[in-house]
């Protein structure tokens, strides 16, 4: 599966390498082609099952922080389809125009997309941070729609960063340099 948002990406790929093919212009149609296997795998969305009970990681990534709020890294290699970490009610989504600075420095000031989960702990809040090469943060939900834990929420393109507060009830069961992926991996457990 191709995540939502990501086909503007696809489709002028995939013309590129079609019309150079039709042109017989193969070192054009060659590198088309190199770019729609490039943006299939960076685009890809699978279905992911949560493996455990527990708050679920929203992304894929290294974890960089772990505290009352858990900051995830996305690398270039993960899946930059973020996912809900508790079932509950999207209680109020906030979009802010920003900067692109380097997911790994500072990023207050970057493009975000604030979504905040009204869910049986208490609100949870989900940041989506767009980076230096993420110019897009597409928002799968509107404010009313249910979710379920795991259930896919958006999709930062080119992905970057992304910082969810952690429920008082749960802890913490990963810290700093942890892989997780998203819809997966448990970052903390209900006490």
């Amino acid at each position: 599966m191709i995540a939502k948002g990501s086909v503007g990406w696809m489709v002028p790929s995939i013309v590129l390498a079609l019309g150079a093919i039709l042109l017989r212009i193969y070192p054009i149609a060659l590198f088309g082609a190199a770019l729609v296997i490039f943006f299939m795998m960076f685009f890809r969305d699978p279905d992911r099952i949560p493996k455990e009970k527990g708050f679920i990681s929203p992304a894929d990534g290294v974890v960089m922080h772990a505290g009352s709020k858990v900051t995830i890294f996305m690398r270039l290699r993960d899946v930059h389809v973020n996912r809900a970490p508790l079932a509950g009610v999207i209680k109020e989504i906030k979009y802010l125009k920003g900067m692109h600075r380097p997911a790994f420095l500072n990023t207050n000031q970057n493009e975000q997309n604030h979504i905040t989960i009204e869910t049986s702990h208490g609100d949870v809040n989900v940041v989506q941070i767009a980076g230096i090469l993420a110019r897009r943060i597409v928002c799968y939900v509107k404010e009313g729609d249910k979710v379920e834990a795991g259930q896919r929420i958006g999709v930062i393109l080119f992905g970057s960063k992304v910082e969810v507060t952690i429920p008082h009830g749960y802890d913490i069961i990963v810290e700093p340099g942890d892989k997780v992926k998203a819809g997966e991996s448990v970052l903390a457990r209900e006490i």
